[in-house]
């Protein structure tokens, strides 16, 4: 029985293991659409292309298996464009099915005509078109190879007479997805333990590359007696269960951290392609352990950089390494990150009436959460708030905007994260601006039944923008936000809803929302002047905000400086 190149594409992409498709069908796409009707793999009908991607996006991170997109020509698979660039910042292995118009129409200006090759080209890790029948199934391999090889977005751009023609020599091509265990080389294992050894206050330094190293991590910290702090990124990989944890650096980490990193005269990077370089040692002998063996010193300069995996490369390391006993420096550095944690936790409290922090709204959420539920968060505030208030308990994941550092990520993609775990309770932190850019994804919710949970962190203001203008000594413009009631909006879509403004109101409704069975959304109006404080201040952002003190009383604005310099003291 002959079969048309959309059904052998999809036949490929099946044998991938992938089970979802995320897009909105259209012309140019039906063949593709009709082929997936017949298969294992299951549309998911969004209402906007930018959700789906990062949906996919999502589901392809925390599920690690490929994940797909499929959108129409033009328009269609143009909106993909952040999403996909969220997803292949993330190193989430996706493959998106762009269609493009027919062949005998391209390059004459056609209707809806875009070439998808100039446009996303540089934001993935392949890219190609299938310019005819006899190439379609070995493209849709390499791609789905190239996405998991690579770990990122792979684009096949297939123009719509190409899915309907009948599919020509088919046989014999099928994905390998190969998993190499890399290690540095015996004389680079022996520099690394070198190095370590004679260090006196030695930092190790984790990042995303350390996912199944926790253990291997620990015994090396044990050994060297060194505190482990970590980027945002490892948070769920290195924060639980570990003794010598001091925290997050960098922008939105804490002094424990900071002054873990900044003190050592020995720092290990494992798996982290730290992009701050003003969080780096000033003087410190520097090791970087990436699998990329490109990302060494690109960040910072290092004195030695080896590539491989974290886990197999520290069990070759840990048998040459000198025990020792002096806990010094680690008994500092963990005295430092337990006063700065509790500086945190000071705003995480029931606030006066009518004032609910945000940091007592995250963390009254994960006191209830279940312990392996997945949190998502939107670039801005309410990523740091889930990054400093939501405890790792070695069973739950977080799933933020860091390295593309988006708006509007979160609720889109607690829909992907509730597709790959459907029995899993998937929490979206969401700012009141993210919220409203795909607010249309909420139906989604809705036609998937998908159970997921919305908290909306509802300042009226682009609360992370604010604070930036606020910090280079400007007023804050165009900050504002005129809100709805976003609990009637949800009500509307169908969810279950409700707006929360007083604090003594809080646990009761996060607990009413965290037990509904279907999708609910939970608006909880927080302090519009609660500051994210960096774990450091310097002179120029102090300069900065007492320069914006001195416009705000001048332009007559004296109530809210009032309020942001009384928040400031209070640190």
């Amino acid at each position: 029985m002959s079969r048309n190149v959309a059904e052998a594409m999809v036949s490929v992409l099946e044998k991938t293991g992938a089970q979802h498709c995320y897009g909105i069908p259209g012309d140019t796409l039906n063949h593709f659409t009709d082929a997936l009707s017949r298969s294992a793999i299951s549309f998911v009908h969004m209402r906007h292309e930018e959700a789906g991607a990062f949906a996919a996006g999502a589901e392809a991170l925390l599920a690690d298996r490929l994940t797909l997109c499929a959108g129409s020509c033009g328009p269609g698979s143009l909106h993909f464009i952040n999403g996909i660039w969220e997803s292949n910042r993330n190193r989430a292995p996706v493959v998106l099915i762009a269609s493009q118009i027919v062949r005998d129409q391209l390059g004459f200006e056609f209707p809806q005509e875009v070439d998808f090759r100039a446009v996303y080209a540089a934001g993935t890790v392949f890219c190609e078109e299938i310019r005819t029948p006899e190439q379609a199934v070995r493209m849709t391999v390499m791609a789905a190879q190239a996405a998991m090889a690579r770990r990122g977005v792979a684009v096949l751009i297939v123009p719509a007479d190409i899915f309907a023609a009948k599919a020509e020599n088919t046989s014999g091509y099928r994905p390998h997805f190969a998993r190499p265990v890399v290690t540095p080389n015996a004389s680079e294992i022996a520099l690394m333990a070198d190095m370590l050894n004679a260090g006196k206050r030695i930092t190790i330094f984790g990042g995303s590359g350390c996912e199944d190293a926790h253990d291997q991590i620990v015994r090396l910290a044990d050994a060297l007696k060194a505190p482990v702090a970590r980027t945002s990124r490892a948070k769920d990989f290195l924060e639980h269960d570990n003794p010598f944890d001091v925290g997050m650096t960098g922008m939105i980490g804490a002094e424990g951290g900071l002054h873990a990193v900044t003190s050592c005269d020995t720092l290990l990077l494992l798996g982290c392609n730290f992009a701050w370089s003003q969080y780096y040692p000033d003087k410190a002998r520097i090791i970087q352990l990436d699998i990329d063996p490109v990302h060494l010193g690109r960040r910072h300069p290092v004195d030695l950089g080896v590539a491989g995996d974290v886990g197999a490369t520290l069990d070759a390391l840990l048998p040459h390494i000198t025990p020792r006993t002096d806990r010094a420096f680690l008994d500092a550095s963990l005295k430092v990150a337990h006063e700065a944690q509790h500086k945190l936790d000071e705003r995480a409290v029931t606030g006066g009436k009518g004032t609910i922090h945000p940091q007592y709204l995250a963390a009254t959420v994960a006191r209830h959460a279940a312990p392996n539920a997945v949190f998502t968060a939107d670039g801005g505030s309410p990523m740091v708030w889930v990054l400093r208030h939501v405890p790792s308990t070695g069973q739950n994941r977080t799933l933020v905007s860091l390295s593309h550092g988006t708006m509007a990520n979160a609720m889109p993609q607690a829909l992907g994260a509730q597709k790959a775990f459907p029995d899993r309770q998937v929490i979206s932190f969401s700012g009141d601006g993210g919220i409203a850019m795909l607010l249309g994804d909420l139906l989604t919710s809705i036609q998937e039944n998908l159970p997921i949970k919305v908290v909306v962190f509802n300042n009226s203001s682009l609360n992370f923008v604010e604070l930036e203008q606020k910090v280079e000594g400007l007023l804050d413009h165009y900050t504002n936000l005129i809100n709805p009631d976003f609990s009637h909006v949800a009500s509307a879509i169908g969810l279950w809803s409700r707006q929360v403004e007083n604090p003594v109101d809080l646990d009761a409704a996060v607990q009413e929302f965290l037990a509904v069975p279907g999708p609910a959304l939970l608006d909880v109006v927080t302090n519009e002047f609660e500051l994210v404080m960096p774990p450091d201040i310097h002179a120029k952002e102090v300069a900065g905000m007492a320069l914006y003190a001195a416009k705000g009383l001048l332009s007559g604005r004296a109530g809210d400086v009032a309020h942001l310099i009384g928040g400031a003291l209070r640190r």
